[in-house]
């Protein structure tokens, strides 16, 4: 299953909470091809200068009305924001969008991404794997469509994510990886707080080379932007310009 709306929002219930005091709570992951993981809440409400350069890098290059996906604590919308660049911060967590009209991000929707109709964006900003929300290989045709029914004439879509092949080397550097089975860049993830868990969902993270495979196939051009130090990337893709 991908990462829907759901009843048991503990994102958001971290956000706020982290909003109301408690800052020093923490997200739990846990995955399938990991140990369990947390992450600071506080790291949703991360400044500028706190910010990792690939996605300095990102905010720099926005322009025009900019569509802010899986928008969190609106970190990236309220840089925009003091920036003077439009921007529309959806979430499909009732939690994280209280907390971001809470903190003064202008434009919040309570939406799914791929139900988005009738409005375009110059710029799709798609921060923290955003593009993670394909859940699979297979929902990367869903998701090219998708954009071309949203992004303006001469539109852009930045997005990161990271080649996770290095999680499956081995010691003497060679990577198991069972070639019948399903792409390994496809996770399955469940977050924990507050002695809960959310429901299992599915989670993709790409390799550069397939994601600009699935472009080309679209139609659209796909470049890498920036290099992180630690096989992630950031994309820039636009529609092919005939």
């Amino acid at each position: 299953m991908t990462y829907k709306i759901s009843e048991t929002d503990l994102i958001g219930k971290a956000l706020v909470d982290y909003l109301a005091g408690e800052e020093n709570n923490k997200l739990m992951v846990f995955s399938d091809i990991a140990e369990p993981d947390e992450i600071p809440v506080g790291y949703f409400f991360r400044k500028w200068e706190d910010m990792p350069e690939i996605e300095q890098k990102a905010l720099e290059l926005c322009s025009g009305e900019v569509l802010d996906v899986g928008a969190a604590a609106g970190c990236h919308s309220l840089v925009l924001q003091k920036n003077n660049i439009g921007v529309t911060a959806i979430d499909i967590s009732n939690g994280a969008i209280s907390v971001m009209k809470t903190l003064g991000v202008k434009k919040v929707q309570l939406q799914d991404f791929f139900t988005i109709k009738n409005q375009k964006f110059n710029t799709i900003l798609m921060l923290m794997n955003g593009i993670g929300i394909c859940g699979t290989l297979q929902r990367l045709d869903v998701f090219f469509i998708k954009l071309k029914e949203i992004l303006a004439p001469g539109g852009q879509v930045l997005l990161d994510s990271s080649d996770i092949m290095y999680m499956f080397e081995e010691e003497d550097g060679s990577v198991m990886i069972d070639l019948n089975a399903n792409y390994y860049g496809e996770v399955n993830y469940q977050f924990g707080y507050d002695n809960q868990k959310t429901e299992p969902f599915d989670w993709l993270f790409i390799d550069f080379d397939l994601l600009k495979t699935f472009a080309i196939k679209h139609g659209f051009v796909c470049k890498m932007v920036f290099e992180g130090s630690h096989y992630d990337f950031l994309a820039q893709i636009t529609l092919l310009s005939i």
